[in-house]
């Protein structure tokens, strides 16, 4: 059973389309982030947890924090969106109001080949719907990896252009550990047309077939 956190926003049933086409035989249960406890989710048994986008921060994020701190490196988790800012605020990184603000627009994300990525092209076109984003000098430099990353224009910059967090992963030092990785763009957006393919990648699935933008 797959258990999605919706932390109040209609991009969860997105979520929901995308995963139930890749399989439909899929047990996926959604419930809001007031309704259950990091201990009532345990209880559950799932096989994998998802924590959705949200109109808010981290800190009206419900029970997703608990859920960070309670499956992290025992279950495979994802963190969209907002899920994916609940994974760095738990961690002791910063979450802030973004230079650009970023509401359904797309960008070229660029990655490091792994994980959610195997497969995917690079770059890739990706949605975003954004105000916040990690500061990535708060990032840990041991124990996690930005695994993927966007530019933007930036006169104060000395390149010109400034180096923005897409994606972030938990490098474990333990062997057997759960995959722990956070978006910050929307996989289950139809203009991110690889994001099927993140999507099963996280769940182990086999690769779907790719549809174009717009179908």
């Amino acid at each position: 059973m797959i258990l999605l956190i919706d932390n109040y926003d209609s991009f969860t049933w997105n979520l929901v389309q995308r995963i139930g086409e890749l399989d439909p035989s899929l047990d996926l249960h959604v419930v809001r982030n007031d309704r259950i406890s990091a201990d009532e989710a345990a209880r559950l048994k799932p096989s994998h947890v998802i924590i959705s986008p949200g109109p808010c921060t981290p800190h009206e994020a419900g029970v997703s924090n608990d859920i960070v701190k309670r499956f992290a490196g025992v279950i495979p988790m994802l963190g969209v969106c907002l899920g994916h800012q609940c994974i760095g605020f738990t961690n002791g990184m910063t979450v802030a109001r973004a230079q650009r603000v970023m509401h359904g627009k797309t960008s070229m994300i660029h990655h490091d080949g792994r994980g959610l990525f195997a497969g995917v092209s690079d770059p890739f076109v990706a949605t975003r719907y954004h105000s916040l984003v990690i500061l990535p000098e708060t990032i840990p430099a041991k124990g996690w990896e930005v695994s993927a990353w966007t530019f933007e224009h930036d006169d104060a910059a000395p390149t010109g252009k400034r180096k923005v967090v897409m994606g972030l992963r938990r490098a474990w030092d333990e062997p057997g550990k759960a995959p722990l990785e956070g978006v910050q763009f929307h996989p289950e957006s139809f203009l991110t047309v690889e994001g099927p393919l993140m999507l099963a990648n996280f769940l182990g699935l086999p690769r779907p077939a790719m549809k174009t933008a717009g179908f």
